[in-house]
């Protein structure tokens, strides 16, 4: 036979196990990120201890703390989460305490009685004396049944209070964890709240720094932006030419398009693998200095990767490498080509192909290096002879 669930019961029980199951997938989503911000914070203070190490630079300074900062207020906002779902979890539970002792209270209460209801009576003489004065035997059946099954109530009554008992027991205990780990993610909350506020006072420290040695910087900021200009004329004159060579009339050498290659790429915007792993510590586009507001910094037609030292630098698509070149301040730099979509890594110590070779997706092509105190991978993208933001085509 079927068993039929009334329509509010199989909705409210289909709840409880869809609440279930995002809470699960909540908790290990917010585990996940947790660790990629705190492995994000790990990487950024060796960069950090690296450029105090070596020649200071500030704006790389100011550029790391800021990151990590950010990176230190979502753990703190995660911690925060926690310390909620801590808290709507504890309430729940003592919730069910609370109903938990109300039944003890009651069965108690109830068994008490039925023993002093016994010991009032525990004489058997007149237990058997008030059978044997039954009218028939039917009447001494009922009687005989009556102590049988007060006997039997005794015994039943006795297993629910052990039952309760224990059920009450286990979610005070349940409680008590509830609550240590409760007080552990508010120390842990504390710790990071604590750490931000250095890394903030150290942040205001380099700007103090870079406002009062404005020419330094200004000279250091002079000296990038034309290796940033020699960079953009270089990936401009090697896309350019790698499009040409597609154009050629018949009778020239001409390199034909893989359209289909292109198709793929396009296809996979948005879901393309990092070719490092590690924080974004500069974003495609222009930018304002973040001390002098009026100060425009270099035009970034990629993204900047801050990762670990000798980092494999992967590539993020099938394709062909175009050329390796040698550039002032981005050292060695390779060029592949998707068809008509382009990837430029920057920043390599070495490399491990050459123009013409064919990569895969995921493949090694080189490592990267660290150039002053900055351990950076500089990714662009190209369609065509149009820079592309990075960010929107990498998962």
């Amino acid at each position: 036979m079927r068993t039929i669930f009334p329509k509010p019961a199989l909705a409210f029980l289909l709840f409880c196990i869809a609440s279930s199951g995002v809470m699960a997938q909540n908790i290990e989503s917010r585990k996940n990120e947790k660790a990629r911000l705190e492995k994000e914070i790990a990487l950024i203070d060796s960069q950090l201890k690296e450029n105090s190490s070596k020649s200071r630079n500030a704006l790389t300074e100011l550029t790391l703390l800021r990151k990590k900062i950010s990176n230190r207020k979502t753990l703190i906002a995660q911690t925060d989460a926690e310390i909620r779902h801590y808290g709507d979890r504890i309430y729940l539970t003592n919730k069910q305490i609370n109903k938990l002792q109300a039944r003890y209270d009651t069965l108690e209460t109830y068994y008490c009685r039925l023993i002093r209801g016994v010991y009032k009576n525990r004489d058997a003489k007149i237990w058997y004396m008030y059978i044997l004065a039954s009218d028939d035997l039917g009447q001494a059946f009922r009687r005989y049944g009556y102590f049988k099954n007060l006997s039997l109530e005794m015994k039943s009554q006795a297993q629910k209070l052990l039952q309760a008992k224990a059920e009450l027991e286990e979610q005070k205990e349940k409680l008590a964890v509830l609550k240590r780990e409760a007080e552990e993610v508010k120390a842990e909350r504390k710790k990071e709240y604590d750490t931000l506020l250095e890394e903030e006072g150290r942040s205001k420290a380099v700007v103090g720094s870079l406002q009062r040695e404005k020419k330094k910087y200004q000279s250091q900021l002079a000296t990038k932006k034309k290796q940033v200009d020699a960079l953009n004329r270089e990936i401009e004159k090697l896309v350019a030419e790698a499009m040409k060579a597609s154009r050629q009339p018949a009778g020239k050498k001409k390199v034909e398009v893989d359209y289909k290659l292109s198709g793929e790429f396009a296809a996979n915007k948005g879901k393309l693998p990092w070719p490092v792993e590690g924080p974004v510590v500069d974003r495609f586009g222009q930018h304002f200095h973040p001390v002098y507001k009026s100060l425009t910094l270099p035009m970034n037609k990629g993204v900047d990767i801050a990762t670990a030292k000798n980092a494999p630098v992967r590539c993020i698509f099938n394709g062909v490498v175009v050329q390796v070149i040698v550039m002032p301040g981005y050292n060695q730099c390779v060029l592949v080509q998707h068809g008509d979509y382009f990837s430029f890594y920057c920043k390599l110590k070495s490399v491990s192909v050459k123009a013409g070779s064919k990569v895969t997706t995921g493949q090694e092509i080189g490592t990267v290096d660290t150039i002053g105190s900055e351990t950076v991978l500089h990714l662009e993208i190209w369609k065509g002879e149009n820079a592309q933001n990075p960010e929107i085509w990498l998962r």
